[in-house]
C-alpha cells in the first residue's frame, strides 16, 4: 500500500484551525466567533446540513452564556455541540454544582442530549488548558497524516488529557480514528461521543457535500 503525504498547505491549513479552536478552549465557555472563508469551507466540508451547524454553535453559545450567569469563575465548563449532543467537560468544585450545570444545558432550547463529563475538582490551571490545546492539536494533525478516514468528520475535544471524538462516523471511522488519537502522545484516555451512521448513510452525506469519508 503506498503512504500519501499530505501537502504542506493542506496540513498547515488544518493546524491554522487547530489552533484556532484551541483559543476558543482558554478562553472558557464561549466560542471564537471567525468569519468569512474558514468557516464556510468548515461548514461546507461537515456532515451535518448548515442548519445543524449553525444551531450547533448557538446551543454552545446560550448554553456557555447560561452557566456563566449562573456560576461565573466558580467553575470552568467547555460546552461542545454536535448535531445538536451536548459535551460538558471541565470542573465544578462539587456535585450538586455538577448537576446544576447538565439541567442547565438540558433545558437550552433544542439540544437532544447532554453528556456531562464535568469532574468534580478545582479549576485547571491555564497551564493544563494548554497542554490540552496542543494534544487537540497533534491528534487532528495525525488524522490527517493518516489519510484513513475524513479527518473534517470528527471533533477532537481534550481536557485533562482525556481526547472525547464527536461526529457522524460508521463505526469503521471510529475505529480508525480511535486507533490513532489512543497511540498521540500526551493521551491518557479515549471517550467515543459519536453518533453512527451506516456505510450508505455517510457515502450519501459525502456525495452531497463533495467530500470522502475514505
Amino acid at each position: 500500500m503506498t503512504t500519501r503525504t499530505p501537502s504542506i498547505s493542506r496540513r498547515n491549513t488544518l493546524l491554522a484551525l487547530a489552533a484556532l479552536g484551541s483559543a476558543a478552549t482558554l478562553q472558557g465557555c464561549f466560542p471564537v466567533v471567525a468569519t468569512g472563508v474558514g468557516v464556510g469551507a468548515a461548514m461546507v466540508a461537515d456532515r451535518r446540513t448548515s442548519g445543524a451547524y449553525v444551531e450547533d454553535e448557538g446551543i454552545e453559545w446560550r448554553t456557555g452564556n447560561r452557566i456563566r450567569e449562573r456560576f461565573g469563575d466558580a467553575v470552568h465548563v467547555n460546552v461542545t455541540s454536535y448535531n445538536r449532543n451536548v459535551l460538558l467537560t471541565g470542573e465544578a468544585p462539587n456535585e450538586q454544582v455538577r448537576v446544576e450545570i447538565e439541567r442547565i444545558a438540558t433545558g437550552v432550547a433544542n439540544v437532544r442530549a447532554v453528556i456531562n463529563e464535568v469532574r468534580v475538582a478545582g479549576i485547571s490551571p491555564l497551564s493544563a488548558r494548554a497542554n490540552d490545546a496542543v494534544t487537540t492539536s497533534k491528534v487532528k494533525a495525525r488524522f490527517v497524516d493518516a489519510q484513513t478516514f475524513g479527518a473534517h468528520h470528527v471533533k477532537v475535544v481534550t481536557e485533562a488529557n482525556t481526547v472525547f471524538l464527536m461526529g457522524l462516523v460508521t463505526r469503521r471511522e471510529a475505529d480508525l480514528a480511535t486507533e490513532v488519537t489512543r497511540t498521540t502522545a500526551g493521551v491518557s484516555k479515549v471517550v467515543r461521543v459519536f453518533e453512527y451512521i451506516s456505510d450508505d448513510e455517510a457515502r450519501r452525506l459525502d456525495a452531497r457535500i463533495g467530500t470522502s469519508g475514505k
